[in-house]
């Protein structure tokens, strides 16, 4: 697995999270709900990579 490209996205995922979180009020409401269904799928997926590059660690 390359590392970088993990390390990338993990950051990329957070900082979706955050923009969206603090720029709540001005994303039009029609967009919103499909920005946070996204941004929770990829923080979660995020997650998951953290957990399993952990997990492998030692391989």
């Amino acid at each position: 697995m390359d590392s970088t490209a993990t390390i990338i996205f993990i950051i990329a995922a957070f900082s979706l999270g955050i923009v969206i979180i603090m720029q709540r009020n001005s994303i039009p409401a029609s967009m919103r709900r499909g920005l946070a269904i996204a941004a929770i799928v990829f923080i979660a997926f995020a997650f998951f990579l953290i957990v399993y590059s952990l997990a492998t660690m030692g391989t």
